[in-house]
């Protein structure tokens, strides 16, 4: 059978349950998933004096055709994106500036050092998002920044944290939608700390001063993150969950939840609710943790699905602000990028094909059998043939059929890199 004729008949499954398809393709539309670059270079970025990979971060394998310019990271998004439904951002790091030769150190960039980003971005109808880069650099060898003891220190990062600020809300004004830029810090001991506190205070000191720095809200959104730990921090992390929680929740910033910077046995999708309750608007790094924050290309698992539920059912597609976050160079990394965000919107529709409303009544009544025993069912209805009618209605690849134009690319442009 067609495409089509799969849909109509999953269609008519859907549809005994109250489930409106064509109002699911409409909310499905309008989601933005904020795509990272550093997936395409394996965080290497663009730096004259670049850095050895360093703050806890480790990226592994070889696979040929690594972007290593500009012109190559975005000619590789542009691939990836045409072969993703939906109209999306891509999310930048500071070390992705372009100095036209110039060693300009990272307090010192200016919006101009990424004009290029923003002008390819409006060429595609992309939004831009932002990080500040506070690892891999001289004054983050001692895996401490904005909670470093020396002022000298913590001044340059903050000071680079600021700039980052004003590059997000050039984004904002440039591109006509609000960038996040989200501040995320290495800072932590690997062993036991003899004081957890004085650490927290002078993080709490370094925000205060950068986020007292006027920058348009409507253009820019803030966000910080935490970390449970890391490699060279992993007795203690300044920059917890419960602080970053706290500091979000009384300065009013974002509180951004990476799936992969929690314990092994907690859960993001468990969180999201409730922190929905005290924070009109969230935002998520999606990962895929196997043993500790090792960032695998996101599948449909579970807890992904978990997330996208969650998100749905909440009513809350426009209060999570949803970027990803992962890195492997053992594959095709424009596959990866393929692979991981097509799941996303997956776990997005799959939720939006669900009865929720119905749902939600029986656990109300209590009826915990009949809650249980759809819940499972609707794990085998024909989600996929809504999944293929969908990508055919947005002009991507249905199936597998992606891979062969990646597979294409590859032999094309990929296997010509150095």
């Amino acid at each position: 059978m067609s495409v089509k004729e799969n849909f109509n008949q999953a269609k008519q499954q859907y549809e005994k349950w109250g489930v409106s398809i064509e109002e699911a393709f409409e909310k499905l539309k309008n989601v933005t998933v904020s795509i990272h670059c550093w997936q395409g270079d394996d965080i290497s970025g663009f730096e004259i004096n670049q850095q050895e990979l360093s703050g806890g971060i480790d990226v592994t394998g070889n696979y040929p055709g690594k972007a290593a310019t500009p012109e190559q990271l975005r000619s590789d998004l542009e691939k990836a994106l045409s072969l993703i439904p939906g109209t999306h951002k891509v999310n930048l790091h500071a070390i992705y500036a372009e100095t036209d030769g110039e060693v300009v150190d990272r307090n010192e960039l200016e919006p101009k050092h990424f004009a290029n980003w923003v002008e390819w971005a409006k060429k595609n109808g992309l939004g831009l998002d932002f990080n500040p880069t506070l690892f891999s650099h001289p004054k983050a060898e001692d895996g401490l920044t904005l909670a470093h003891p020396d002022k000298n220190i913590r001044d340059f990062w903050i000071e680079h944290c600021i700039q980052s600020r004003k590059i997000g809300e050039y984004f904002g004004k440039e591109l006509g939608q609000p960038a996040l830029t989200n501040i995320w810090i290495p800072d932590g001991y690997k062993d036991i700390p003899s004081d957890r506190l004085t650490p927290r205070l002078r993080l709490k000191e370094s925000l205060d001063q950068i986020f007292a720095v006027n920058v348009d809200e409507s253009l820019n959104n803030d966000a910080v993150e935490s970390k449970l730990f890391g490699i060279g921090s992993e007795a203690y992390v300044v920059g917890s969950h419960e602080f970053y929680m706290g500091y979000a929740l009384k300065n009013n910033k974002l509180c951004l939840l990476d799936t992969g910077h929690y314990h092994p046995t907690e859960v993001v999708s468990n969180k999201i609710s409730a922190m929905l309750i005290f924070s009109d608007k969230l935002a998520l790094h999606v990962s895929r943790p196997v043993r500790w924050d090792s960032d695998h290309v996101v599948i449909l698992d579970d807890e992904l699905r978990e997330i996208g539920l969650e998100i749905v059912r909440n009513d809350a597609i426009d209060k999570v602000m949803i970027g990803l976050d992962f890195f492997d160079a053992s594959i095709n990394r424009v596959a990866a990028w393929t692979i991981g965000t097509r799941n996303m919107i997956k776990s997005l529709l799959y939720a939006l094909l669900l009865p929720n409303d119905h749902l939600k009544k029986l656990q109300e009544e209590g009826n915990f059998t009949d809650r249980l025993a759809l819940m499972e069912e609707f794990k085998t209805y024909p989600f996929g043939a809504v999944w293929d009618y969908y990508c055919e209605q947005m002009g991507v690849p249905v199936q597998e059929k992606w891979l062969d134009e990646v597979k294409e690319y590859e032999e094309k442009i990929l296997s010509e890199r150095k």
